[in-house]
C-alpha cells in the first residue's frame, strides 16, 4: 500500500498546496485524489475517521493524518534523507519555528485575501491589519536570512517543509497585489517561478468549478508569473508525438505550439500543458523547450 494524499480545489485550497508540495518537491510517490468543495461537506466526502479537513493523508500502515504540519514532520520521519527540514541543526529549528508560525497566525491575511489562483487583482484595499500581517512576514523572512546568512532563493538554505507552508502565502501576496519589500518580493518571485507551483496552478487553471465565495470586486489584472510558451488547444491532429508524455497512452486531444500539433491521452493533460508547457518536464523533454526551474 502506498500513500494515499487526498486534497481540496486546486484553485483555493492552500492547505491542499502545502500537502502536495511535501509529496511534489521532496519526490515522495503517493496516490492523490481530491473532494470537490461545492456542494456535500469535505468531512463527508473523506470518510476516514478522524479525518475533516484536506489535505488528509493515509499512510502505508494505517495512520490518518489531516494537518499539514504533521504531515510534514511525520514524511520527515519516515523520510530522513528527503531533506524536507535543514539537516543543519540550526537552520532546522529556523525552519520548524517559521512553519509553525504559519500554522496558527496570520488570521487577517487568510481572511482578506483567500488563495484564489486563477485571478489577480490590482487595487485590492490592504486593512491595517493585514499590513501588520505583511510587515511580520517581512519580518520573520528576513531574519531567517540574516541568521543563516543565505544567498539563495529559500528561507533556511534548499526548499524545505517551511518554503511549502508558505507557498500560499506568496500566491495570496502575488494574486492581491500586496506590498511588500524587494526582498519579501524576490522571496513571492521564487515561489512563482518554481515549476512545482507553476504545474499546481496550471491544473488550477483547467480543473474544477468558479466558486462565488472565492470571488472578490476588485480590477483583474494579469497573474504576475513567468510568460508561458504560448500554446492553444486544437480539434484534431496529426501530432508529432502518438503517445502521451504522462500516460503512455495513445493520444486523443491536442495542442498547438510552434506550429507543431502535439497529442495528449485526454483533455485535462491537454489543457493543463496549454496553460503552462515549460512547467511539464515531460512535455519539454519530447518538445524541445526549455524547463522551467525547481529552484
Amino acid at each position: 500500500m502506498s500513500y494515499q494524499l487526498i486534497l481540496g480545489d486546486r484553485a483555493y485550497s492552500s492547505w491542499s498546496l502545502r500537502g502536495w508540495l511535501l509529496f511534489e518537491r521532496f519526490g515522495i510517490p503517493t496516490d492523490t485524489r481530491f473532494v470537490e468543495f461545492a456542494g456535500t461537506q469535505v468531512a463527508v466526502q473523506i470518510d476516514h475517521f478522524p479525518a475533516k479537513t484536506v489535505p488528509c493523508l493515509l499512510t502505508p500502515d494505517g495512520a490518518v493524518i489531516d494537518d499539514s504540519l504533521a504531515i510534514a514532520e511525520e514524511l520527515a520521519s519516515r523520510h530522513r534523507d528527503a531533506g524536507i527540514w535543514p539537516s543543519d541543526p540550526k537552520a532546522r529549528a529556523i525552519a520548524r519555528t517559521l512553519a509553525a508560525e504559519m500554522h496558527c497566525g496570520f488570521a487577517a491575511l487568510r481572511t482578506d485575501c483567500p488563495m484564489h489562483l486563477r485571478v489577480a487583482y490590482s487595487d485590492f484595499p490592504v486593512r491595517e491589519e493585514v499590513a501588520a500581517d505583511l510587515r511580520r512576514l517581512e519580518d520573520i523572512w528576513d531574519h531567517a536570512r540574516r541568521s543563516l546568512n543565505v544567498e539563495g532563493p529559500w528561507l533556511c538554505g534548499s526548499y524545505s517543509a517551511a518554503d511549502a507552508m508558505f507557498a500560499p502565502v506568496a500566491a495570496r501576496i502575488a494574486g492581491y497585489g500586496l506590498p511588500v519589500s524587494d526582498t519579501a518580493q524576490a522571496y513571492v518571485q521564487s515561489h512563482l517561478n518554481d515549476a512545482a507551483f507553476r504545474r499546481w496552478r496550471a491544473m488550477a487553471m483547467v480543473q474544477g468549478p468558479v466558486l462565488p465565495q472565492y470571488v472578490r470586486d476588485y480590477t483583474e489584472t494579469p497573474w504576475p508569473m513567468p510568460t508561458p510558451v504560448p500554446a492553444k488547444p486544437v480539434e484534431q491532429g496529426p501530432s508529432v508525438n502518438n503517445t502521451c508524455p504522462y500516460s503512455g497512452d495513445p493520444v486523443t486531444h491536442f495542442m498547438e505550439m510552434n506550429g507543431q500539433i502535439w497529442g495528449f491521452c485526454n483533455a485535462f493533460c491537454r489543457d493543463k500543458t496549454v496553460q503552462d508547457p515549460a512547467a511539464w518536464s515531460k512535455f519539454a523533454a519530447i518538445s524541445g523547450i526549455a524547463t522551467a526551474p525547481t529552484i
